[in-house]
């Protein structure tokens, strides 16, 4: 790994020979990494999963049914119905239990099948239900654990203190891109491309101050001055110590820990962040070319009452039109990924090929024509040792 870079005059320290993340026979190209399942992931905003309500959801190709039951619980069950494999996205909710729209077959919220109605009496039950995956609701988003279900009691959710707090107010992002989602942590981290927000934050100079990694983060800081031209006044209403449009500078930490994202802009001479935000990237498709964002950004108040409800719609805007272009340029990215078929960037910035590294070692190997985990990788065929049968997810009963 690099030293990390001098805070004193922003100079980028030698380290060892990355250049063989550009030849893809020797280590292998990270856009075709998928996204580690064995963590939370959101999968829903928790209000549009309404009560006795379904909602289909997807994590890298693995469809997801989800419905809150009329206990207020929220449930998610494969996407599949096992008799003749009908969404159940498509069934009604009675109770906790989520029936069949086709044939009525009813699950109870752990996978296993409470009612078939019209089986003869002492006709063998199926033996096995749906898989159920483990889920929690949070910072008004739905988390599942995609991977192994044994290792979900002892993975913690992210922890977002600002997200309960008085004194902040939270925006929910939920977007998708079609892109892979190294190229979303690259383009948070990388504030070198500010030029490419400069008719919406008129020309800002960054400055790498430093930046430590290990094995499982990426942290960096930086000095962000605004040089001139025309500022977007969400821009300084997002920082509540710049409401008065001032130009001090600000400093900005991005943290990458797997496989989460966050940021902070803390103001000149302020102790607290001005705001914080929460990002996940959540692969909708098998190929993992396609991802769900979904971010909190938490927001201090400024000290007038009520300030921040007026300033909420231009820094709502704000955020929307650099987001809007951010998208465009990771979009881009993809699409020339996939003209050449392989990862042609020449990067330069020791800062991202440590992000890089962090991404291609946590991550596992996509699985080519499948989805990363769960049943539907090999209905009909042999699963791998290392993937559970769907009959050692569930047993009927």
């Amino acid at each position: 790994m690099f030293e990390a870079i001098s805070a004193k005059d922003g100079t980028i320290a030698g380290g060892p020979d990355h250049s063989r993340d550009h030849h893809s026979g020797a280590v292998t190209d990270l856009r075709r990494i998928g996204i580690n399942p064995n963590f939370w992931y959101p999968v829903a905003v928790s209000t549009s999963v309404r009560k006795e309500k379904t909602f289909a959801a997807t994590f890298a190709g693995e469809r997801i049914a989800l419905y809150r039951g009329n206990s207020g619980t929220v449930y998610a069950l494969e996407d599949r119905c096992a008799h003749r494999q009908v969404p159940l996205s498509m069934g009604v909710v009675e109770g906790d239990t989520l029936r069949c729209c086709y044939h009525a077959w009813a699950y109870r919220g752990n996978g296993r099948i409470s009612q078939i109605p019209y089986l003869p009496r002492g006709a063998a039950r199926p033996p096995r239900g749906v898989r159920a995956y483990p889920v929690r609701e949070a910072y008004g988003l739905v988390f599942v654990f995609p991977g192994d279900p044994q290792q979900a009691v002892t993975t913690a959710l992210p922890e977002l203190p600002e997200f309960d707090s008085a004194k902040h107010k939270t925006m929910t992002f939920s977007r998708t891109v079609r892109c892979h989602y190294s190229f979303m942590h690259e383009n948070l981290l990388d504030m070198n491309h500010q030029f490419l927000h400069r008719g919406v934050v008129g020309r800002i100079q960054p400055k790498l101050l430093g930046y430590d990694t290990d094995p499982q983060s990426v942290e960096a800081r930086y000095l962000f001055t605004h040089a001139g031209g025309k500022k977007n006044r969400g821009a300084g209403l997002l920082a509540a110590k710049n409401i008065g449009g001032t130009t001090s500078p600000d400093v900005i930490t991005i943290r990458t820990v797997y496989p989460y994202q966050t940021l902070q802009l803390v103001p000149e001479n302020a102790e607290l962040p001005a705001f914080s935000l929460w990002v996940a990237y959540v692969p909708e498709d098998a190929e993992q070319q396609t991802n769900h964002v979904y971010g909190l950004l938490m927001i201090e108040k400024p000290p007038v009452p009520g300030a921040i409800h007026l300033a909420w719609p231009l820094i709502r805007r704000f955020t929307e039109r650099v987001f809007a272009e951010d998208r465009m340029a990771v979009e881009a990215e993809q699409r020339a990924w996939n003209e050449q078929g392989e990862d042609c960037n020449h990067e330069v910035f020791p800062l991202i090929l440590d992000v890089r590294h962090v991404l291609r070692t946590n991550g596992v190997p996509l699985r080519a024509g499948s989805a990363l985990c769960g049943a539907a990788a090999f209905c009909g065929s042999s699963p791998p040792a290392s993937t559970p049968r769907l009959a050692e997810f569930v047993n009927g009963g």
